[in-house]
Order: structure tokens, then C-alpha cells, then sequence
């Protein structure tokens, strides 16, 4: 065993691909190398064979010894340990014995602890032909299953693995008898199904069910669109994205490659893997979640204004007060450990205290029947508010609706509402929540103002006077603060320096 090095550290994450080798340059380690690299992330390889192929036919797998990939396994691990390990061809039953070995080992390793496992079932090749050198073995490959955190199957793959091999089962069935296996995340692609004008795919994580909609691009180039994904997959995961955000992130990418390959030629074409994400035009439609369920087919008003600028998150009627005074375009009332008949009273003291200042919008966190009641000016609504909320009965009584969301899959799925604003956060760590998970940093916002068309974005979460620049600079239309207003020894002085800041920065960029 090679000692372990020290580390350099890189702003790339590492990601193994554990898979085989494609003559023809289309799937296994090929096109993993060129995903991982087009998404940011280092790749490290340990090739399990070497196939002989081409856009018409395979020919041979010649499957690498076991003796081989464990040191190649050796090597990488010795100073280039992975984030993410995605695995595809495993050529034999040797090769699997001994690839659960490897990965039982790492994962009992306190330093690989946060070690995620991606997992590309591959069974065929894309013309047809089995893509392994001998039957594999059903327990050997349930305990491979057993130790992945993310399996992406498509539908014959996961009938298959469901045995179900006449896909008599539903979909929801497959992935619940895969999960029960021990995979946490499985992933369903739908390519391969017969709707002619669209490819829905199916994300089933725990409880919650992750359902996409996407154009179906006819295309010649597409061989090595699994492996894509799946790389896709595992590099999201190793850049730190939720499992609903590395969804609609590899979709995303997967779309825009098929978009640049599309073509009707009888020719059989490696699949062209493109940059990160940046069009929204390669973003799915959120069919439906577990949970997140959106009503569609509303349009909120309009705040009438594309700059709020700074827009304080308060919990009183004390501060309520101080702060109308001061000429803001929002403020947000957000009312905690309040029995029913406290918040009454105070959203109607609240809404009667804002109609004396018309240029400064009154929003009430959560409370949505409350401020229909009261007529307030507009209700922000959390993720978790949304399914019991009836936006129907919300937008008929005329309210702005601001939604909150936590990452790419949120916000295309709040998008979809079109409400009146959009918030976006957490942006860095915050006092007021456990946001663990789900802090998009300044990069991802900006990723997110990029997609975004016309509908204002509000920048929230652990903004302060000295983290705020960047955070403007992305061309968020307000940042929303808590505790650098409330938690401050001179309020009215850090509110009048935030909103210098954001005229200021706003100008600039303009």
C-alpha cells in the first residue's frame, strides 16, 4: 500500500470514474473525463476494460486484472482521494467482489466519511450487446447497490434491477425495490421510453419524488448520454449539491448537449458534452414533488419597481415602526411563536401602520389567510408553506406573492408560479437558520440571476455591510437582512449605508 501523501488542495473537486474504456470515444471513461472536466471537477480514472467498438457494433471486452485496479486504486488514493467515486462497467464478478471490497473499505475510513457513491448500472451498450464479460452475480451486485448513495438506471435498467424484466411494475415499485436494496437516491432517465414528443425523469430520494419534463431532442449524436448524466450527476454531488439540485443540473446539461448534437443523419455519434449550464432554455419543467407541489397557471402582480433595494426581515411591531419612517421599498414581517389570536392583531396593526407610508411594500411571512383578511400588501411564503398554501385563493384576492427558494430545483419550480418576487438564498451562513446544505455562495446566485427572466430576485441570508458588494454585483434586484438591522447599535445608520450601497453598486453595473 502506497502511503498516504499529503493532499494539496484545489478549487476542483476530485471524482473517480471506476468504468471502462471506449475505443470509439463516445461513453465510459471518455466521456466522463469530458463531463467532469466541462463541469469543474478533476477527474481520476481506474479503467476496468478496454472495449473494442464503434458506432456499429462491439466487437470485445477485454477485462483489466483485478491486480491492476487495485493499484491504480492505491496510487489515486495516496494523494488524490475522491469526493465522489461514479462507477459504470464493471466487466466481471472479480472485478465487482473486489470493488466492494475497496469501497467498504474507504467508506469505514473516518477521512472518506462525507464519500458519495454514483452509480451507472451499464448492462448494454448502446447498440444493444451486453456489456459484460460473464453473468454478474445478484448478491454481488445488491451489495454494490448497498453501498451507493445514487443509482441512475433507465427504464430497462431499473426493470431489470427490480426484477421485473417485463416491466409489468410501475416505475415508483422499481425504485422502491432498488431503494430497499440501500441505495438512497434513484435516478429513473427516461430516454428510453416511447413518448414521441417529450423524456420525463424520475428522481426518487427518501420520501421525496423529483419528476422533470424535457423536449425529446432527436439526435444522432448521443452515444454516451448515461455516462454524461450519471459524471453529470456525481459532479454536482461533488461540488455540493443537494440531490434535487444535481437533478435538475445534469438534465439541464444532458438537454443542451443533445441540443448542439442534433442531427438526422444515419451516423451514430459520440454525444458532445457542453459547458455548465448557463441557458434556461436547457432547463426541464418541474412536473411534479412530494411536498413542493406548485400550482401553475397564475401570474402575481407586478411590485411595479425592478430595484427594492434593501428589504429588512423584522419580527416586531417595534421595529415595524422604526423602520417605516426610513423610505424603503419592502419591508417583511415575519411573526414567529405566535398563537392565533396574538397574530391577528398585529398583521392588522401591521398592514393599518403601512398604509400611512404607500412607497413601502408590507409583505407578511407565512400568515397568507391573515394578510388576505387584513388586505395586506403581498405574502412571502417558504417552501414548506407552499403545499398547504392555496395560491388560487391568494392570488384572486390581489396580494404580491414572494416565494423563497433553495437552489436550482426550487427556483424553476417557484419560477413556474411566476410570482411577484423571487428569493434566493441562503448566500452564506446565517444566524437565523440551519441552512446546512443549502448555502448557494456568491457563484450559484449569480448562476441563478443568469436564468432568471423578469421576475425580481431578492439576495437572502448572512448579508452583511462587508459581505453585501458581491452579492449586488450579481445583479439581484434587493438583499434581504435580519440580524445585520436588528443586531446593530445604530439601525437607521446601517439601513441609510446598505441602501447608499445598493444605489451605488446598482448604478455601476448599469
Amino acid at each position: 500500500m502506497i502511503k498516504q501523501m499529503q493532499h494539496q488542495t484545489t478549487e476542483r473537486p476530485i471524482i473517480w470514474s471506476i468504468a471502462g474504456s471506449d475505443c470509439s470515444g463516445g461513453a465510459g471513461i471518455q466521456a466522463d473525463i469530458k463531463t467532469g472536466h466541462a463541469l469543474g471537477c478533476e477527474v481520476c480514472t481506474i479503467i476496468t476494460a478496454n472495449t473494442v467498438q464503434n458506432s456499429q457494433t462491439l466487437i470485445a471486452i477485454h477485462p483489466v486484472e483485478v491486480s491492476l485496479l487495485q493499484e491504480q486504486f492505491d496510487c489515486l488514493l495516496a494523494d488524490k482521494p475522491p469526493k465522489v467515486i461514479k462507477i459504470g462497467l464493471i466487466a466481471n464478478n472479480a472485478q465487482l467482489q473486489w470493488l466492494i471490497e475497496r469501497l467498504t473499505f474507504l467508506k469505514q475510513h473516518p477521512n472518506h466519511a462525507d464519500l458519495k457513491i454514483v452509480l451507472d448500472p451499464i448492462m448494454k451498450a448502446s447498440i444493444g450487446k451486453d456489456l459484460v464479460a460473464e453473468e454478474i452475480e445478484q448478491p454481488l451486485l445488491d451489495r454494490l447497490i448497498n453501498l451507493t448513495e445514487v443509482i441512475t438506471p433507465n427504464i430497462s435498467e431499473a426493470a431489470r434491477l427490480a426484477q421485473d424484466p417485463k416491466q409489468q411494475l410501475t416505475l415508483e415499485t422499481w425504485a422502491e425495490r432498488i431503494a430497499d436494496k440501500g441505495c438512497k437516491t434513484v435516478v429513473v432517465t427516461g430516454g428510453h421510453s416511447e413518448h414521441p414528443e417529450s423524456v420525463i425523469d424520475h428522481c426518487f430520494c427518501g420520501d421525496l419524488t423529483f419528476k422533470l419534463s424535457s423536449p425529446r431532442i432527436e439526435t444522432s449524436y448521443g452515444h454516451g448520454s448515461g455516462c454524461t448524466f450519471s459524471t453529470a450527476y456525481a459532479s454536482f454531488l461533488a461540488h455540493g449539491y443537494l440531490d434535487r439540485d444535481a437533478f435538475i443540473q445534469s438534465k439541464a446539461f444532458i438537454n443542451k448537449a443533445f441540443q448542439l448534437s442534433a442531427d438526422h443523419s444515419d451516423y451514430y455519434g459520440a454525444l458532445i458534452q457542453p459547458s455548465w449550464p448557463v441557458d434556461k432554455n436547457c432547463y426541464p419543467q418541474v412536473v411534479s414533488n412530494d411536498g413542493l407541489a406548485m400550482q401553475s397557471g397564475l401570474t402575481f402582480p407586478s411590485l411595479g419597481t425592478t430595484q427594492l433595494g434593501l428589504y429588512p426581515v423584522i419580527d416586531s411591531i417595534e421595529w415595524l415602526t422604526q423602520l417605516l419612517p426610513m423610505g424603503l421599498e419592502v419591508i417583511q414581517l415575519r411573526l414567529k411563536n405566535r398563537t392565533q389570536a396574538e397574530l391577528a392583531p398585529l398583521i392588522q396593526q401591521a398592514v393599518e401602520l403601512a398604509k400611512a407610508y404607500p412607497r413601502t411594500r408590507l409583505f407578511i411571512n407565512d400568515h397568507w389567510q391573515l394578510a388576505i383578511q387584513f388586505g395586506a400588501y403581498g405574502v412571502h411564503l417558504g417552501q414548506e408553506d407552499i403545499q398547504a398554501a392555496d395560491l388560487k385563493a391568494i392570488h384572486q384576492s390581489g396580494l404580491r406573492l414572494g416565494i423563497s427558494t433553495h437552489g436550482s430545483y426550487e427556483f424553476i419550480l417557484a419560477e413556474q408560479a411566476q410570482p411577484s418576487y423571487l428569493a434566493v438564498g441562503a448566500v452564506f451562513e446565517t444566524q437565523t437558520k440551519d441552512m446546512t446544505g443549502q448555502i448557494q455562495g456568491v457563484n450559484n446566485l449569480q448562476k441563478l440571476v443568469n436564468l432568471n427572466g423578469i421576475i425580481p430576485l431578492v439576495a437572502i441570508g448572512g448579508i452583511t455591510l462587508e459581505n453585501a458588494t458581491p452579492v449586488i454585483k450579481t445583479g439581484v434586484n434587493s438583499i434581504a437582512v435580519v440580524t445585520a438591522i436588528t443586531k446593530a447599535n445604530n439601525p437607521e445608520k446601517v439601513v441609510q449605508t446598505f441602501q447608499r450601497l445598493f444605489s451605488k453598486l446598482v448604478n455601476t453595473r448599469d
